[in-house]
């Protein structure tokens, strides 16, 4: 029979992600206090609404009086979960405060319904992981008969095609509305008032919006990068690495242009676990060198002359 080998899923990658992840959610709670965080909504309700399935998060087994305190216990689980400490017993615990806050806020943004499911895909893998912190190297001897192990490399190519299928929707959600069309709807975005571009950025982007090439360039460049994203199952592991650094700017800079920086750490997060290979380690791998020949191998007793024996 054939056998494929695919590499072990716990190594600093995966735990890389999981880092990204926590620390989104981190700075929403962190910097928002729970006036901001838990408002009315017109025609819908004062959140959260704790109906059905939402009724399990942290914020709804509490009174709102506690919601300060409650928050502060979700900060302290993700600083423990972003340090990498013990990803097997920290991993639910994640996801819950991740659900926690997607179901519980007013006004939750892609950035947290990605986060909930990344992190909830990511407990199947952090449940067979046996490492102490999840930056140490590879396991040396699979556990369990390699059932974890299948479970999480399982887990992980959900994950991708997750990630695959939200830049195709991204894109193709996309074409039917005129701006996309036609190239203007970064001028539009740029220059609103609640979304768009900070002050001290406004001018530079001005004279690139304002002109009718730049502003199409601006406006396709992102069609065309998300499609590419969503393809990337399909490409060879060297094009991968050169769409991950694109991928990471691309968030950055609507991270800076409209400020969702939650957003951007999913995104990079999820961009990570769609586009490095299975157990990758960045202390290790150096996509960017050529490979090192290979060393020569030692000769055998058979191939290594025998000496001449001393004639006196």
């Amino acid at each position: 029979m054939r056998h494929r080998t695919i590499a072990l899923p716990w190594a600093a990658g995966y735990g890389l992600a999981r880092t990204l992840l926590a620390l989104g959610t981190l700075g929403t709670l962190a910097f928002s206090d729970s006036a901001t965080l838990f408002r009315e909504v017109a025609t819908v309700g004062q959140y959260p609404l704790c109906r059905g399935v939402t009724a399990a998060g942290a914020f709804c087994t509490v009174s709102p009086a506690h919601f300060e305190a409650v928050r502060w216990m979700c900060c302290a689980v993700l600083v423990v979960a972003a340090s990498g400490w013990r990803p097997r017993f920290t991993a639910i615990p994640h996801a819950y405060v991740a659900f926690s806050v997607f179901t519980g806020i007013s006004i939750p943004d892609g950035g947290d319904q990605v986060t909930w499911i990344l992190t909830l895909l990511l407990v199947l893998v952090a449940v067979g992981d046996p490492r102490r912190w999840h930056w140490q190297p590879q396991p040396s001897e699979t556990p369990r008969g390699g059932t974890l192990a299948l479970l999480g490399v399982s887990a992980i190519t959900l994950t991708r095609i997750q990630m695959s299928v939200i830049y195709f929707q991204s894109c193709v959600a996309k074409l039917p509305h005129a701006e996309w069309a036609d190239g203007s709807a970064l001028y539009y975005w740029i220059n609103n008032y609640a979304f768009g571009a900070p002050d001290w950025l406004r001018p530079a982007l001005d004279l690139v919006v304002d002109n009718p090439l730049g502003v199409a360039v601006l406006t396709w460049s992102p069609l065309v990068l998300e499609i590419t994203l969503a393809a990337a199952l399909l490409m060879p592991q060297r094009v991968r690495w050169v769409l991950l650094p694109a991928g990471v700017l691309f968030h950055l800079g609507i991270a800076i242009v409209m400020g969702l920086w939650s957003f951007a750490f999913a995104m990079w997060a999820g961009l990570l676990l769609l586009l490095a290979p299975y157990g990758h380690d960045p202390r290790l791998t150096r996509p960017w060198r050529r490979r090192a020949r290979p060393a020569e191998p030692e000769p055998t007793a058979a191939e290594t002359p025998a000496e001449e024996p001393i004639r006196s």
